[in-house]
C-alpha cells in the first residue's frame, strides 16, 4: 500500500504539516496528536464508544506529556 493510499498524504507531508509545525515546535508533537484525536472525536460525531476510546488515548498522552516534563524539571 502506498502512502497516499494509506495516510491520505505522503510521509514527507506528514512530517512537513504536523511534526515541523508551529504547534509542534511551540509545545511539542504530542500536543499535535492530541489535536489530531480532537479532531477525529469531531469528525465521527455521536460514537460514544469512539469518543471513550479517544478520550482513553488522550488521557494516556496527557500523563506521559506530565511524566515527561516533570522528568525534565527535575
Amino acid at each position: 500500500m502506498n502512502e497516499i493510499a494509506m495516510f491520505g498524504m505522503t510521509k514527507s507531508e506528514i512530517r512537513e504539516e504536523y511534526m515541523q509545525s508551529i504547534t509542534a515546535r511551540l509545545v511539542g508533537q504530542e500536543m499535535v496528536v492530541m489535536s489530531i484525536l480532537s479532531d477525529i472525536q469531531h469528525v465521527i460525531g455521536n460514537n460514544e464508544m469512539a469518543r471513550k476510546q479517544l478520550n482513553v488515548a488522550k488521557f494516556i498522552l496527557s500523563e506521559m506529556m506530565a511524566e515527561k516534563r516533570n522528568k525534565e524539571a527535575a
